[in-house]
């Protein structure tokens, strides 16, 4: 081993520092992390970073400590770690099962919706029951909203910032049609709901059809993943000789690149099989919309006007 390579203490501390750094992580999985503040609303960095303080960071470390132990190579180490932290999101699986979830869950959750209110219950009464049969993830967005109607928040406001919480195009569509009713208090909103939860039904159809015509396909680039990573690691172990190119400094810089393309190339790939989601509706201020038709002329006649209104009612 030649150069910074060749100096057994500097690969032992490197592995010492991923392995401790391993069992950390692996005791934060077992006991936990403890929770935020109520009603705080975590980042997607954040919580990125708790999918990785557990189990899998702990797996990544330690493969990364085991292969550079077993190949010397500071790239391979680091290589075979950032592989092991990001297989689940490879292909984009992951995402889209989470994409999924969120569908049914609001499939289901507007699906309650409409029944509770089919037995004459108002809008108010029927969002806190609907919160006892959500799904999991939408527990602490519905949770929030409740909170806010019992803080005399009004309900279109609340609402919005439902949506703001959500941040999904489809539940745009679902919270868009509650704040119309909630500003003009018409019928029509339980056929409304029940034909927005069968569009998402069929949006949920759809993407499962898709999913299953990739899984194939994904799972080639795993395997293909595999295969290149076993054959590095197997001559690295069982024909060193072949491979020495890569015990130098130069070397180790070729084998960066050779990882960065292999990076590159399976990007790439998640970014094709990622679906475009639309833009959503509800973004930007809210408009400003009179309450009733009765005091649509008083908006703009002004104050005068609202006085001699509310005389001549007296």
């Amino acid at each position: 081993m030649n150069g910074l390579l060749s100096g057994n203490p500097l690969l032992a501390v490197l592995a010492g520092a991923l392995a401790a750094g391993g069992l950390v992580l692996f005791v934060m999985a077992v006991r936990g992390l403890p929770p935020g503040p109520p009603g705080r609303r975590s980042s997607r960095l954040e919580r990125q970073l708790r999918q990785m303080a557990g189990t899998r960071g702990a797996l990544a470390l330690l493969a990364g400590a085991l292969a550079l132990l077993a190949t010397r190579w500071i790239v391979a180490g680091i290589g075979l770690a950032l592989l092991v932290l990001a297989w689940r999101t490879l292909g984009g699986a992951a995402g889209e099962r989470r994409a999924m979830m969120r569908l049914e869950a609001l499939a289901t959750w507007t699906e309650s919706l409409r029944d509770t209110i089919a037995g004459a219950v108002g809008l108010e009464q029927a969002i806190p029951s609907s919160l006892r049969v959500a799904a999991p993830s939408l527990q602490e967005p519905l949770a929030r909203l409740v909170d806010r109607l019992h803080t005399r928040v009004p309900m279109p406001e609340a609402l919005r910032a439902l949506a703001d919480d959500l941040d999904d195009p489809s539940a745009d569509l679902i919270i868009g049609a509650l704040i119309i009713n909630a500003r003009l208090r018409g019928p029509g909103l339980r056929d409304l709901l029940g034909a927005l939860s069968t569009a998402v039904r069929e949006e949920l159809d759809m993407r499962r059809k898709v999913n299953a015509e990739r899984r194939s396909t994904r799972r080639s680039a795993q395997i293909v993943v595999l295969v290149s990573v076993g054959l590095a690691l197997g001559l690295a172990l069982l024909n060193p000789g072949y491979v020495h190119v890569y015990d130098s400094p130069l070397g180790q810089l070729v084998l960066a690149v050779v990882v960065a393309l292999y990076a590159a190339g399976f990007i790439w790939m998640r970014r094709l099989a990622t679906f475009d989601a639309p833009e959503r509706l509800l973004t930007g201020p809210p408009p400003v919309l009179p309450a009733s038709p009765e005091t649509e002329g008083l908006v703009t006649a002004g104050p005068e006007a609202a006085h001699a209104a509310h005389g001549g009612g007296s």
